[in-house]
């Protein structure tokens, strides 16, 4: 596009902002018909022209010439009517990979229109699950952030999951997984409500459950280090070593983790306990160390203080790559090796595979793979071989899915 039509066009965008005002350039005239578009925009800082003091209208402008000018409007969109904005909205999502370059967050646009911002998933995946049994399922779910303040807002997501194995609509459920408010102070974070609950690499693979926990989370991040701790009920039927499984989804519980980017490693640990104190203390760390440009070492150990045996769980493994959303082609593959004891895992893990279905001694090997076919759009497979379940072989297990962002 002309660099002049491009002007004209934003000046369409920004009608009403500013008065007239003198011409800079000098190679942009009053007899010229983007005259007072140039000149309202150069005086407000929206757009630039070249050291030597001319304008150059008739170049072409490139997609991040044009970024630089979506950045400045953003700065003032205070300035702007609601149609503007939403148009400026629209912009900044097309442009977004170069407003990222520029070090402009685009995910600050949830503070315009409204102060209501629109994201979610979709997945549609294929399940060969443990001893034959297998699944056709989707799943999608949208989160709702609504922008109270410069520090406070709030959020939910809304899931939906159907299996279309067995073509009954009525088996479909949607419910809200997710519903808290984040107020901030500094570096401090102050969580309430009903959020997310992970622990584990490889996705929270020893606990990732998507209900997570009804309660309250107070976190920390500055620069390498990270923290939060937490205290609620756990939601769903996690916590299955006990007993009575309504007891399970009630379960109150204590939970802290901490990290630090060491630029040569990562370290993070983590505990959770029960109310009680005398039925799960979790003990755990993670560890990943970058041995090359894109291949990584990682691995978790964790253990059950208060269990009688059977009381541990670690995993060790190697990532290589990583899958960008927004890259097609990119891709990432991880291979690890688990071994997982009865007492210390409990239910709801993050992977999709049925190896840790059950709460019984497992070992295994677990390969994860993803590819980018299309920006948004990612390919996910994931195979569990080798595994033993209270010391008798199992069968192999594995999932492919197609999952997209918008």
């Amino acid at each position: 596009m002309k660099k002049i039509l491009a002007i004209a066009a934003v000046a369409a965008l920004t009608a009403g902002v500013s008065a007239y005002a003198a011409n800079p350039f000098s190679d942009v005239t009053p007899d010229d018909w983007a005259y007072q578009a140039v000149s309202d925009l150069s005086d407000q800082g929206v757009v630039e022209g070249y050291p030597d003091g001319t304008f150059k209208g008739e170049r072409n402008m490139t997609r991040y010439e044009l970024a630089q000018i979506i950045a400045r409007l953003m700065a003032k969109e205070d300035q702007l009517n609601a149609e503007q904005r939403a148009t400026l909205d629209k912009l900044a999502g097309e442009y977004a990979d170069e407003l990222a370059n520029l070090g402009v967050r685009v995910s600050n646009l949830e503070k315009k229109v409204g102060n209501v911002y629109w994201s979610g998933d979709a997945r549609m995946r294929y399940k060969d699950a443990e001893h034959g049994k297998s699944a056709f399922d989707g799943r999608i779910r949208i989160n709702v952030k609504g922008q109270v303040n410069d520090s406070t807002y709030v959020q939910g997501r809304l899931l939906t999951e159907m299996n279309f194995k067995t073509n009954k609509a009525d088996e479909a459920n949607t419910s809200m997984d997710q519903l808290f408010v984040n107020h901030a102070f500094g570096d401090f974070q102050v969580r309430l409500g009903k959020q997310p609950l992970s622990f584990g690499n490889q996705g929270g693979w020893l606990l990732n459950p998507h209900d997570g926990y009804d309660g309250a989370q107070l976190s920390y991040a500055k620069d390498a280090f990270a923290a939060k701790v937490g205290f609620g009920k756990v939601n769903t039927s996690v916590f299955a070593l006990k007993k009575d499984a309504k007891e399970a989804e009630d379960a109150d519980v204590l939970f802290a983790q901490g990290a630090y980017d060491f630029d040569f490693a990562k370290l993070g640990v983590d505990y959770l306990a029960t109310k009680e104190g005398d039925e799960v203390e979790l003990l755990g760390a993670n560890l990943a160390i970058p041995v090359a440009k894109k291949l990584t070492v990682l691995g978790d150990y964790y253990k059950n203080t208060v269990a009688d045996g059977s009381d541990t769980a670690w995993n060790a493994g190697l990532a290589y790559g990583k899958a960008n959303w927004k890259k097609p082609g990119t891709w990432d593959l991880g291979v690890y090796y688990n071994d997982v004891e009865k007492n210390v895992y409990f239910g709801g893990s993050g992977l999709q595979t049925s190896a840790l279905s059950k709460t019984q001694d497992a070992t295994f090997w677990n390969a994860l793979a993803n590819v980018t076919l299309q920006k948004n759009v990612q390919l996910h497979a994931e195979y569990a071989f080798d595994t033993e379940l209270d010391d008798k072989d199992a069968n192999d297990s594995w999932t492919v899915s197609l999952n997209y962002k918008f």
